[in-house]
């Protein structure tokens, strides 16, 4: 019996991988960065210039855009959505399909040891701090602080980080 790599698992071969990753079927990974021990789970989607750190874990149905960066032990639950355009249209000002060449990628980073719980959205630009946690089905809209609790739509503070 040969031992064969999961089904339908796209891993372009510019993508960093760190040592022990394990990454289950249905993934598609492009031009991103894998850090050691981490965890992707079926369905996920990791795009070109994300970053994710050591000891991560990625949750099922999970989308990571360009301009995302996981720092180290960071959670991410079920059918988490990162966004990176403030301004999303599909066509340009002369009306083609836009190219790269007319958005700007915004950045957001989730901090160390940071939890996203399921089915939440982050918008772009935002900053999750360390250790801070996000309710289930949130719609983080701005900067979360370090350690603190946040849940809602939009996501508003329900305990405050130490």
């Amino acid at each position: 019996m040969s031992s064969t790599p999961p089904p339908f698992r796209q891993i372009a071969p510019d993508v960093k991988l760190g040592n022990n990753v394990k990454i289950f079927s249905f993934t598609n990974l492009y031009g991103c960065e894998i850090g050691d021990d981490v965890k992707i789970g079926t369905f996920v989607e990791i795009q070109k210039g994300a970053r994710i750190g050591n000891r991560c874990k990625v949750s099922s149905h999970t989308f990571i855009c360009e301009g995302v960066t996981l720092e180290d032990e960071v959670f991410i639950g079920h059918n988490v959505t990162f966004i990176n355009d403030r301004f999303p249209r599909a066509t340009s000002a002369g009306g083609g399909l836009q190219t790269e060449a007319d958005w700007v990628c915004v950045p957001t980073v989730v901090k160390r040891g940071a939890s996203i719980g399921s089915g939440a959205t982050i918008l772009c630009g935002i900053t999750i701090g360390e250790k801070a946690l996000v309710g289930a089905g949130s719609l983080v809209t701005k900067d979360v602080p370090a350690g603190a609790v946040v849940a809602g739509n939009p996501a508003r503070l329900m305990k405050q980080g130490k």
